[in-house]
């Protein structure tokens, strides 16, 4: 399914829905909800980039900073045909990178430290290429705009069954239905996780779509970028950090990165002994070999990120058309 086909689904389930209830409810109460949660998604997509500064302690890079990375960003942005972005270097410990931005502060780039002392300079290039991709295809903006149907259907089912919980002795004296406010309260519900699942996947999508960006615009892209993602998945799942350590303690921005730490540490099980001894080719070739089991397709709708296996497979894919 594309990235599109996706978009219309959620949005179409969406419309339908709340269709639905507006002709069932009072529309004064729904609109109130709605006019209640939009301004609060607006606000936060706005100053999100002020938040994610602040999370992850992003200090903004200048030219002299760091001038090979810097003119890195100025030619991957001029391939891209976008902008260039502000470039920052985030102060946690795992190696990753993210793109984000808002009309107030404009488009962002952060890479961590950890990223530049693990990876390679084409390995990082390869990455960062990945991020412009998300920035090409508008991806802050598109995840920012269907974010904000889930959230309106789980405050609209939280409203609903509340209401009729505490109001059921009043509408049953009048003769009203709460059963039918209930049951639309527990289908909102059910709708919210629906369409937080096809997010999820239209998340795993938008990171092919970067890394087929990256290939296109980074001589040997998807060599470059699958070691990178091998070396990120495999120090990452070789490390030992706690939920509520700095940055992580708030896991809402995990979409952000270039690969889920979540997952690192299953992704990686297979070669987390063998990982600093092997080549960075091995190094893939040990994840590509890994079977993807049923257990990780499930995981994996649930994630933010494609599983790196089938990830992997589908870099080696974009190899072979370019090669041919």
């Amino acid at each position: 399914m594309s990235m599109l086909g996706t978009l219309a689904i959620i949005i179409g389930v969406s419309t339908l829905f709340f269709a639905a209830i507006l002709s069932i409810l009072d529309l004064l109460n729904i609109f109130t909800l709605t006019l209640f949660v939009l301004p609060f998604n607006l606000i936060q997509w706005l100053f999100a980039p002020q938040l994610i500064n602040a999370l992850y302690r992003v200090k903004e890079v200048k030219r002299e900073d760091s001038p090979k990375l810097y003119g890195m960003i100025e030619d991957l942005a001029s391939k891209s045909g976008v902008e260039k972005p502000k470039l920052g270097i985030a102060n946690i410990p795992i190696p990753n990178a993210f793109a984000y931005g808002s009309p107030i502060s404009g488009n962002h780039i952060a890479v961590t430290q950890s990223l530049l002392d693990t990876l390679e300079a084409e390995e990082v290039e390869a990455v960062v290429g990945h991020e412009f991709g998300h920035l090409k295809h508008r991806d802050v903006q598109i995840m920012m705009l269907v974010s904000f149907l889930p959230a309106l259907f789980y405050f609209i089912g939280r409203m609903i069954m509340f209401s009729a919980y505490y109001g059921g002795s009043r509408q049953r004296r009048e003769g009203g239905g709460e059963g039918l406010a209930m049951l639309i309260g527990v289908l909102s519900m059910v709708v919210y996780f629906v369409l937080t699942l096809f997010i999820l996947g239209l998340s795993r999508l938008r990171e092919y779509y970067a890394d087929s960006h990256s290939a296109s615009i980074v001589e040997d892209g998807p060599r470059k970028l699958s070691e990178g993602l091998a070396k990120i998945v495999s120090k990452t799942g070789r490390m030992k950090f706690g939920r509520q350590q700095g940055a992580f303690a708030l896991n809402g921005f995990k979409s952000l990165f270039i690969s889920d730490p979540d997952t690192a540490e299953a992704d990686s099980a297979q070669i987390a002994h063998h990982a600093p001894e092997l080549s960075d080719k091995a190094l893939v070739e040990r994840l590509l070999s890994k079977r993807v089991t049923g257990a990780d397709r499930l995981m994996e709708i649930f994630s933010t990120h494609p599983n790196i296996t089938k990830r992997l497979r589908a870099l080696q894919e974009l190899e072979r058309e370019g090669a041919a």
